[in-house]
This record gives C-alpha cells, sequence and structure tokens, in this order.
C-alpha cells in the first residue's frame, strides 16, 4: 500500500499541468482480453517509452505470463536493462539525468490509465504537434508546455497543428494533420496508440481479467446454491402447517 501511494504521489505533480489543455478527450477503443492487441502494446511501449518511464509496479515474469509472451521472446526482444526474468520493470534513467534532461523526474507509469483514465492516455498520445519555440520542439494540446519528446513521432510523422479563429482572435476549431514521413498511415498509428493504452491499462490492474472470470464462477455458485436452499427449505417445511 505504501508503495502505491508513493507512486500516485509521483504522478499528480506532473500530471496536474494537463487541466489547462486545449483538447477534448478521444474514446479509446481498448480491449482488455485482445491479447494480441495487448502483446503489441507491450513491444511499443517497451521500445519507445520505457527508455524514460518505469512500469515498477509490474514484474516482467507476470508480464510475460499474462499476455502469453514465451520467457525467451521476452528477454531477448523486451528486456534492455539487463534485468532478470523475475525483476521489477525500471529503465536505465536515473532521476537527475532525467531531471536535468526533461526539466522533472518522468513519471512512472503503472498507475496512469487508472489514475487519468484511458481516454486521456490514448488522446494525450495524439495530441503532440510541432512547436519550434518549446526544447523537443513539440507541444501537445491536452497536456500544455509538456516537457518530453514526441517519442512516436517516427511512427505517425510530423504533427502539424492547424487552428481556425474568429474576427476577435479566439480559437474556433482546430486539428493535428502529419505529413507522409511516418512509418504507419493514420489508420495504423491510431492502432498503435491504442495498443499502448491498452497495455497501460492491463498494467494498472493486471488481475482485473482474472478477478472478473472468477467472480462470474462466484455468482454461478451462489446461484446454484440459492436454488439449493430454496429446495431444502420446501422439503423440510412441506409437512409445517
Amino acid at each position: 500500500m505504501k508503495k502505491l501511494l508513493i507512486a500516485l504521489v509521483m504522478l499528480l505533480p506532473s500530471l496536474a499541468f494537463a487541466s489547462g489543455g486545449g483538447a477534448n478527450l478521444l474514446h479509446a477503443p481498448i480491449d482488455p482480453t485482445d491479447k494480441a492487441s495487448l502483446q503489441n502494446g507491450a513491444k511499443l511501449f517497451m521500445n519507445y517509452c520505457s527508455g524514460c518511464h518505469d512500469t515498477s509496479y509490474q514484474r516482467y515474469n507476470r508480464v510475460a505470463k499474462d499476455l502469453d509472451i514465451p520467457k525467451e521472446l521476452m528477454m531477448e526482444n523486451l528486456v534492455f536493462t539487463g534485468a532478470k526474468f523475475g525483476d521489477l520493470m525500471f529503465n536505465s534513467v536515473e532521476d537527475k539525468q532525467g531531471s536535468k534532461w526533461f526539466g522533472g523526474t518522468p513519471p512512472d507509469l503503472t498507475l496512469v490509465a487508472r489514475s487519468r483514465g484511458t481516454d486521456w492516455v490514448y488522446t494525450y498520445l495524439k495530441s503532440f504537434y510541432a512547436d519550434p519555440e518549446r526544447p523537443f520542439g513539440v507541444n501537445n494540446l491536452l497536456f500544455k508546455d509538456v516537457g518530453m519528446p514526441h517519442v512516436l513521432q517516427d511512427l505517425q510523422g510530423l504533427p502539424t497543428l492547424v487552428q481556425e479563429k474568429d474576427e476577435h482572435g479566439h480559437v474556433t476549431s482546430q486539428k493535428i494533420i502529419t505529413d507522409s514521413s511516418g512509418e504507419m498511415d493514420s489508420e495504423e498509428f491510431d492502432l498503435a496508440v491504442r495498443d499502448i493504452t491498452n497495455f497501460l491499462n492491463y498494467a494498472g490492474e493486471p488481475s482485473k481479467l482474472e478477478r472478473e472470470s472468477l467472480g462470474k464462477w462466484v455468482l454461478g455458485f451462489l446461484f446454484f446454491f440459492f436454488i439449493l436452499c430454496y429446495f431444502l427449505k420446501k422439503e423440510y417445511w412441506r409437512d409445517v402447517h
């Protein structure tokens, strides 16, 4: 419990700035039962996000077991820090380095989907746009003056913010368009963002599906026990007038 509270405290300072964003939340079309999506999300997260962000309340072996990833494949393609199979999922960046590079220690993302919601995560990843005035050359509609680079730009391409304003200079509409420099088209990129969001949703509560499955068995047992008790009651009270 103490560790979970510490994680939430770490998340709050950096995420609090998001309240000033100008983007409406998009619906995240995640499916916690889609193992292929979760596997791809884990691959994308480990390749593009885990260099700076921990998911330190997860273990590699638990992720491999839950997502049906063979141990050899996990260790060869998703572990980049020299960690062992049963270790917690820390990144290789020290807090001092992260604070120096980004102006603050990159938060642990184990609980980000639970604390902010999957729609927030999905929208945030799709809301980067080019801004030459920012240190990393990008900004974010949802997280104004974001302190991190657009790590998915190689996949998406260069995103540009297009705004329409009225005669008073007020923004009436805005959208982000991308060039063709990315490895993915817009549909493929949307699916990639969905998969990362799906994985982070799983990371925040890995036992959720197991618990829901067990709950169905419990409800089934209670229903059967209710029927049994009903007929036993009728049998015992049959001759009582």
